[in-house]
């Protein structure tokens, strides 16, 4: 387990490998840990270890976020030229 403790956001980070993430007495043994920060105002985020391909993952992630912005980008634009017609009719 990786623990990051960030005391600025007031957040807590806890980073399971596969192992930890699927022993129960494991996970049981992070209760004293949540309550502890808890008590102090913290969020605890637990990021449990996946079972994909994290390159692959993260590349379809990005690939997707940028074929959203530029199909935002041309309904943005479709939509600017749409409100200018009436203004260059008259």
């Amino acid at each position: 387990m990786q623990m990051n403790v960030r005391e600025k956001s007031k957040v807590v980070e806890l980073w399971l490998t596969r192992e930890e993430k699927n022993d129960p007495e494991f996970r049981e043994s992070l209760k004293p840990i949540y309550q502890q920060y808890k008590a102090q105002k913290y969020l605890v985020a637990v990021f449990l270890s996946g079972e994909e391909n994290l390159y692959e993952q993260t590349r379809d992630l990005l690939l997707y976020n940028r074929r959203r912005s530029a199909e935002k980008e041309v309904q943005r634009q479709k939509e600017i030229q749409m409100q200018m017609e009436p203004v260059m009719t008259q």
